[in-house]
């Protein structure tokens, strides 16, 4: 009997020059004798190449996506931080501007207390008015008057001065 015809003991023997494929390749098909399987091979490469292509190509559009709606959001940011600023800018002006007023009113009333207190005094220097009250007298007789007319339910409110 002619063992090499047997179809039972038949192998199929890999050349050494075939074994440089890489290992993880092997487990597709353990023997690479011919083109087709080198074609066949190279098949699933280029395939694994395209998937990983696509979905590269699909992660950099979400990156995009991504990276756009951040700045869409960053400008919405900034449009309501300018004109929130510009709000209190204008509240600032406003406050500035009342100050002033209220600090030349002051200086106004000031000067007025002062003319009146020089009045008082020179009324009572000259003796034209003896019976005027010392000065201090007459700020806490104003407040009085003040409160009094404000409130007139309040019967004693020189207690609160």
């Amino acid at each position: 009997m002619n063992l090499q015809n047997s179809p039972i003991l038949q192998f199929n023997i890999t050349p050494f020059y075939n074994l440089h494929i890489n290992p993880q390749y092997q487990e597709i098909n353990p023997y690479f004798s011919d083109e087709g399987d080198e074609q066949q091979l190279s098949l699933i490469i280029d395939e694994r190449k395209q998937r990983r292509m696509i979905s590269n190509r699909e992660s950099a559009r979400r990156s995009r996506m991504r990276k756009q709606k951040h700045l869409d959001e960053l400008w919405l940011q900034v449009v309501w931080l300018r004109n929130e600023n510009h709000q209190l800018v204008d509240k600032l002006n406003k406050f500035s501007g009342t100050h002033d007023h209220v600090l030349q009113e002051n200086a106004q009333l000031k000067e007025e207390a002062s003319e009146l207190r020089e009045m008082v005094n020179k009324l009572q220097l000259n003796g034209t008015y003896p019976g005027l009250m010392d000065l201090d007298d007459v700020n806490s007789n104003v407040l009085y008057l003040r409160t009094e007319s404000l409130n007139p339910s309040i019967s004693s409110s020189t207690e609160f001065i």
